[in-house]
């Protein structure tokens, strides 16, 4: 037998030397590396078509190479530069007075009536703002004033030391232990051991949650390659957490009710998928997503769900008590692993303040990060900031304990009125439609008959600031109790920059409608994102 085997292979030698003589030795000794390097091409397309699609694979490729073409990119890169200096609106001319070196003589007390003269100079946004500034009232009396006084109460501490600034510590844990009892931590189904931490904002606290869910799900499953699945009315923090994290994004279309679609978010899973989204309610159109649907998605498959109420978290829990129709979206949801809510938005906290919760110690304990071979010491710290500012939290803990449970259900109830009015007013305007069915204070609408954004620049002129969104191309307004005695002058304005957009079609001078248009045609979202770039390079 074991002669067979040697006699077949001296034969098959023979025979490999035979065949093989009939060719260069270079090309025997270039065709294995080519055949290789050929595969590792197709490899690389064959993901890139995965990861991106066909059509817009073929898009990029196409662009790219009309880009290589001699003088092409030249004249991209002038036409990008000419819309970057329109987003400007002149606010290069007004960087050219800023200071750029200390004064040789300090302004002492002065610098207060600085500041103040500088303010003065500022938009007026009281009741103009689409979100923004959330507490009703003048900047100098009522809430406003009882949030300043705390701040500054607090404006030199730091929570990273523990052991001196022992207040702001406790006013950090009562902050969040009063946020997790309003989204379900006091519900037996939450598992009892509700936990979480203070942020800087909405974005810090999604960010945590990613970066914690990535590394749970790696020490859970073993997953080094994490991916998350998001619908595309998701929060561009989102896109952030990818970036800083090295997680793969993989964004899904809403449904035609502008919620996160279940069925299509199943179908994008994987072995790599670590984390899935869901928003109570989304920030472009308001409306909340299937959170049950996407607990139990979540649940069944063993990964992390995280919900973003950092617009709802101190509204739903109240406008439930008030009757109004609200479904589950917090830890009662079998499956939510992981919550984020902004203390500074409806919270009425200064800004800068959020939460974020997670369902157990064991996840949360991914958030932190620990440093054992450091020349300074052991160093441990909960959130991105080692130094935090314990005035901001402070002031959340005093705008907690100043409304309380009846403060905020009358804010809520005056905020749900007016978006219930505001509704009303733009479905009398014929031109108009609502993007969906609002569940909350976020109002978005669009038409069919003109250019919604034409309208937003009219409006813009009027002294209102709303918000631009795509996919379907609208604005939105986010309700606050700053609208609350202005929202018929919204209504007025908006009626009439219908009618005059109406009348006389057409960009205005100065109004960004053509770049918001253009940009929502444009194939290569590269380019639309260098653009971006480019804007924010140039003004910060």
């Amino acid at each position: 037998m074991m002669d067979r085997i040697i006699s077949s292979l001296i034969d098959f030698r023979a025979f490999a030397n035979s065949f093989l003589s009939n060719y260069e030795p270079l090309a025997l000794l270039l065709a294995p590396l080519l055949t290789l390097f050929t595969a590792r091409i197709l490899q690389s397309l064959c993901l890139l078509v995965h990861d991106n699609g066909l059509k817009p694979t073929i898009l990029g490729f196409l662009i790219t190479s009309k880009r290589m073409v001699p003088g092409v990119k030249g004249y991209i890169d002038a036409e990008k530069q000419k819309v970057v200096e329109k987003l400007q609106s002149g606010s290069k001319s007004k960087r050219d007075g800023w200071r750029s070196e200390l004064p040789r003589e300090g302004l002492g007390g002065a610098v207060i009536e600085k500041l103040k003269q500088e303010k003065s100079n500022d938009v007026v946004w009281q009741g103009k703002c689409s979100g923004t500034v959330y507490i009703g009232g003048s900047e100098s009396e009522g809430h406003f004033s009882l949030i300043n006084e705390a701040c500054s109460m607090f404006a030199h501490t730091n929570p990273l030391h523990l052991d001196v600034f022992q207040t702001v510590a406790q006013c950090e844990a009562e902050v969040v232990a009063m946020t997790a009892a309003l989204l379900g931590s006091k519900n037996k189904s939450s598992g009892g051991e509700i936990c979480g931490n203070m942020t800087s904002g909405g974005t810090e606290s999604i960010l945590l949650a990613v970066k914690s869910s990535r590394d749970y799900m790696k020490a859970k499953k073993g997953i080094k390659r994490p991916e998350m699945i998001i619908p595309e009315s998701a929060h561009s923090a989102y896109d952030k957490a990818a970036q800083y994290f090295n997680i793969k994004l993989r964004r899904v279309p809403v449904n035609k009710n502008f919620q996160a679609d279940v069925k299509a978010i199943r179908q994008q899973f994987n072995k790599n998928t670590v984390l899935i989204v869901g928003s109570a309610p989304g920030f472009p159109h308001g409306i909340i997503d299937p959170i049950e649907e996407l607990g139990e998605l979540a649940y069944s498959y063993g990964i992390c769900f995280h919900v973003d109420l950092c617009l709802g978290g101190f509204v739903l829990p109240f406008a439930r008590k008030l009757g109004y129709p609200i479904p589950p979206f917090d830890f009662s949801v079998k499956g939510v692993t992981s919550i984020s809510a902004d203390v500074h938005k409806y919270g009425l906290a200064p800004k800068g303040t959020s939460v974020v919760l997670y369902r157990n110690h064991d996840i949360r304990k991914h958030q932190f990060v620990a440093v054992t071979e450091w020349s300074g010491g052991l160093y441990v710290s909960p959130t991105i900031a080692g130094s935090r500012p314990g005035g901001l939290i402070a002031g959340a803990w005093a705008a907690l304990m100043a409304l309380g449970l009846e403060g905020y259900l009358e804010n809520t109830k005056a905020i749900m009125e007016v978006s219930k009015r505001i509704q009303k007013g733009i479905k009398e305007i014929p031109e108009l439609f609502i993007i969906g069915r609002p569940d909350m204070t976020i109002v978005a609408f669009g038409s069919n008959d003109l250019d919604i954004f034409e309208v937003n620049d009219i409006m813009s002129s009027k002294g209102w600031h709303l918000n631009a969104l795509q996919r379907p191309n609208s604005i939105h307004i986010c309700i606050t109790l700053q609208h609350a005695p202005v929202f018929e002058d919204f209504l007025r304005d908006l009626k009439e920059s219908v009618q005059t957009v109406k009348e006389n079609p057409g960009p205005i001078n100065g109004g960004l409608a053509p770049i918001y248009g253009a940009a929502g045609k444009i194939p290569d979202r590269g380019m639309v994102q260098e653009l971006l770039v480019n804007y924010m390079d140039s003004t910060c």
